[in-house]
Formats: structure tokens, sequence, C-alpha cells
């Protein structure tokens, strides 16, 4: 048996709540070493990498949902368009903070003040727009692997774990 027909093999006969947790431990996977880069690799997280990273929480918590609550038929395209959504949102940050870092140096917004500062100071909507804008910081390019950085391994991993809801929403039950 090819190793194609094994995984079309394993695809059918996996239920939708293991497929689900799959996601999930990508997702900690991937938050594991974004926590391992920031605290181990000292890469701090600018304010685009803050909102990534929120989005892939939230993906988290819906594929855990999801796996707990072990949908059929409609629940899993309900949960494939939430999960659809929130990778589509996490392609525009990741796609928005690959362009500011492909910036000329003249046109890289300048730094603004941290999170933290925003936060006490600032009312929501101008932290959000602050942080949606980006900064300075965002045009650091980093760690890198295989020739991407971190924004393009997030808009990379936002794609396959959309096209894998999507997948688990429309796939055949057995």
């Amino acid at each position: 048996m090819s190793f194609l027909s094994r995984c079309c093999t394993l695809w059918r006969t996996l239920s939708n709540r293991w497929l689900y947790l799959a996601g999930a431990v990508v997702i900690a996977a991937l938050y594991g070493a974004a926590l391992y880069l920031q605290y181990m690799l000292r890469q701090e997280p600018c304010p685009l990498c803050m909102i990534q990273r929120f989005i892939f929480i939230a993906m988290f918590i819906v594929f855990i949902i999801a796996a707990i609550h072990n949908p059929v038929s409609k629940g899993t395209k309900i949960y494939g368009g939430i999960l659809a959504t929130l990778a589509i949102g996490g392609v525009s940050v990741a796609g928005r903070h690959i362009w500011i870092q492909h910036l000329p140096k003249e046109e890289v917004p300048a730094c603004g003040p941290g999170l933290e500062f925003m936060v006490g100071n600032f009312p929501l909507s101008e932290v959000l727009r602050e942080l949606l804008h980006g900064s300075g910081e965002c045009a650091e390019k980093g760690w890198s692997m295989l020739g991407l950085n971190i924004p393009e391994w997030s808009l990379v991993w936002y794609v396959l774990l959309g096209a894998w809801a999507i997948l688990i929403a429309f796939r055949k039950p057995s």
C-alpha cells in the first residue's frame, strides 16, 4: 500500500474529533515555537506579531471546542466557516506584516509606543488602529528558517490550517 493510499485511508477512518484535535496540536506547537523564539532566542514580538498570536489562539480555542463538540454535517460547516474566517484574518495581518518588511527603509512607519502603554492610555479603538497599522519594529525580519521569516511562516500556517478546517467541513462521512 502506498503512502498516499494510507493517508487517504486514515483520512476516511478518523473521526472529525481527531482531525480538529490535530489542528489544535499544530497550533499548540506553533505557539510553543513562538514562546521559544521570544524567551530563549530573545525575539521580541512586534504589534503585528501579537495580533497574529491572538488569531492563532482564537483558532486553537475553536479547534478545541470543535473537538469536544464533535459536530456532524451542519456543525462542521459552521466550525469550518469560523476557522476559515479567522485564517483569512491571519493571512491579512501576516500579509500586511510581510509588506511592511519589504518596504524601503524611508517608507517604514515610525516606531510607536509599547502595547502596555497604549492599552493603559488610549481608547481601545485607537489601540487596535495602531496595532493594525504596524510600526518600525514590524519591519525587522529577525529569525528565519528555510528562507522564510516569522510572518511568512505564519502566512503559510494560516493557509494550511484554514484549508484543513475547510477539508474537515466538506469531507464525506465514513
